[in-house]
């Protein structure tokens, strides 16, 4: 599959990199980046990782400003594309089709092109306008996957909270994998 993966400036940069380290695990992806400005500052804070940390993990990784990116594109054909963490700002341009970075220009051919979109919203609580925001693009076809990990799994430490994320998201994107643990039933294993 062609990916595009796009990382804004909300809380959750740990998503982004643990869907990007598991896609790149699977292998057969190829897999192109564009990170904001703030995204960067994110990153770094949460995760102290930057350009170094994020270059083995993509095949392209473009600046936020290059507007004449392969990504910008709508005959650039591409899979899915996510934007994880997605961030209220981002989730507004995209609604608005407000394509004035390469991040939300990506997203906005992403719908034009018909191709799957995910979005991993990060915010809480959520005001009525995040919420008309995402249900606009829901109506559109847009998946919004919220940074909500569960806890059937009896997660024990912050990997296992971030990776049942990252397999949602890859599920969401149709990314064939299993690297999480599936809902079995509440008597599973039951006799």
């Amino acid at each position: 599959m062609r990916i595009v993966i796009g990382i804004s400036g909300a809380s959750g940069a740990i998503y982004a990199l643990e869907v990007l380290r598991r896609l790149r695990a699977l292998g057969g992806h190829e897999i192109h980046a564009v990170v904001s400005e703030c995204g960067w500052r994110i990153l770094e804070h949460e995760c102290s990782a930057g350009r170094a940390e994020i270059m083995p993990l993509v095949d392209a990784l473009y600046a936020n400003d290059d507007m004449g990116a392969a990504i910008a594109g709508g005959s650039f054909c591409r899979d899915a594309m996510v934007v994880a963490p997605c961030s209220m700002k981002s989730l507004a341009a995209i609604a608005c089709g407000l394509a004035d970075n390469l991040l939300c220009r990506a997203a906005d051919v992403t719908i034009k092109e018909g191709r799957r979109l995910v979005l991993a919203v990060r915010e809480t609580p959520l005001s009525a306008i995040h919420l008309e925001n995402m249900l606009k693009l829901a109506r559109l076809g847009v998946r919004i996957v919220p940074a909500c990990p569960a806890f059937y799994h009896h997660p024990r430490t912050v990997d296992d909270l971030t990776g049942m994320m990252a397999g949602r998201i890859l599920d969401s994107m149709g990314v064939i994998h299993d690297g999480i643990p599936r809902w079995q039933g509440l008597d599973q294993g039951k006799t």
